[in-house]
């Protein structure tokens, strides 16, 4: 390999490059940022990947967070040690959601299709617009210093272990790369199942940067706070260490839709009663793991009224906690 081909591949690894010249030809397309500035809240009409047409009952608070969803493209290519090869869902459908949400904000999380490629959602977040979006982006423990300052001027403000779906990370990387990234001021974002969860509670311990556990812990809602998973959380939510994402309802349900995920709400106030202020809302959007029918996102936005049944409680989950957990402008 010559020095040009390694130093594209290095770029490549760390996620970089959509900022540079090997995205300059889809770049060229982006819509600029100006045109995420003006959101009409509340709309009604269709959104791919989504049930319904209708907006949540709820309105959503002035600048109303998303703090999980993913962008997909077929012109990146996906990694070949990863599973999910889901079909396009792009910043501009996105927008159609934070419609009909009337979310302003959100955080785009690279998944596990695109290994460590961070370039799609780098290039997403600017079409978003940087005052808009951020991001959490996969590495492994051969991104150097110097791309971690460059994804962090770009507002990246965390790095994912997806542990769940076959991916690129490992739980050896967790703890040298915390180390790293704490300097930045970011945290590591964990996607595990509570009972990994509950297996690895001395290492989460150990780790210096803060730990933001995706999908309500991936609780067995059979079991719910019972649950040596929900019950490591919860002690690492009380010791400071960590945050929770309420998403993905839909994942460790045992009455479904149907039953308006009722069986998550104990767990979901839980994390809520126990850590107002490190509690965040994700959409999850486009919902990969549901391939066979998408939820209505207007009745999970809903769900979080249940979950969080206080007005100002859900300010802070909306608003307030991630401008501290993603260094939004607080206005």
């Amino acid at each position: 390999m010559n020095p040009t081909q390694s130093r594209r591949a290095l770029l490549t690894s760390a996620g970089w490059a959509a900022v540079g010249s090997a995205a300059l030809s889809i770049a060229a397309n982006a819509q600029p940022a100006t045109a995420a500035s003006t959101i009409v809240r509340g709309a009604v009409g269709p959104v791919k990947f989504s049930a319904g047409t209708e907006p949540p009952r709820t309105p959503a608070p002035p600048l109303a967070t998303d703090c999980h969803h993913h962008i997909y493209d077929a012109r990146f290519p996906a990694d070949p040690r990863t599973q999910l090869r889901p079909p396009d869902a792009s910043p501009e459908d996105y927008r159609a959601l934070a419609r009909r949400l009337g979310t302003q904000r959100s955080v785009l999380v690279t998944p596990s299709t695109y290994g460590t490629d961070n370039r799609l959602h780098l290039q997403a977040m600017r079409e978003l617009g940087p005052e808009r979006a951020r991001m959490v982006a996969v590495v492994d423990t051969s991104v150097t210093d110097a791309q971690l300052r460059e994804m962090h001027e770009a507002g990246v403000r965390g790095i994912r272990f997806n542990l769940v779906q076959a991916g690129v990370t490992t739980v050896d990387m967790l703890e040298p790369l915390s180390a790293r990234v704490q300097a930045l001021g970011w945290h590591t974002q964990v996607h595990m199942l509570g009972d990994q969860i509950a297996d690895h509670e001395a290492l989460f311990l150990r780790l210096p940067a803060p730990i933001v556990f995706d999908h309500l812990g991936r609780i067995p809602m059979d079991q719910g706070v019972e649950h040596v998973g929900y019950k490591t959380v919860r002690r690492l939510l009380d010791r400071g260490k960590a945050w929770v994402k309420l998403s993905g309802a839909y994942m460790d349900t045992r009455v479904g839709p149907a039953g308006r995920w009722s069986d998550t709400v104990p767990v979901a106030q839980g994390y809520a009663t126990g850590a107002p202020e490190r509690c965040v809302w994700g959409s999850d959007w486009p919902h990969v793991t549901e391939p066979a029918e998408k939820p209505d996102d207007a009745a999970l936005f809903d769900l979080l009224t249940e979950w969080v049944p206080d007005e100002a409680a859900r300010k802070r989950v909306l608003v307030d906690n991630p401008t501290a957990l993603y260094g939004f402008l607080k206005s």
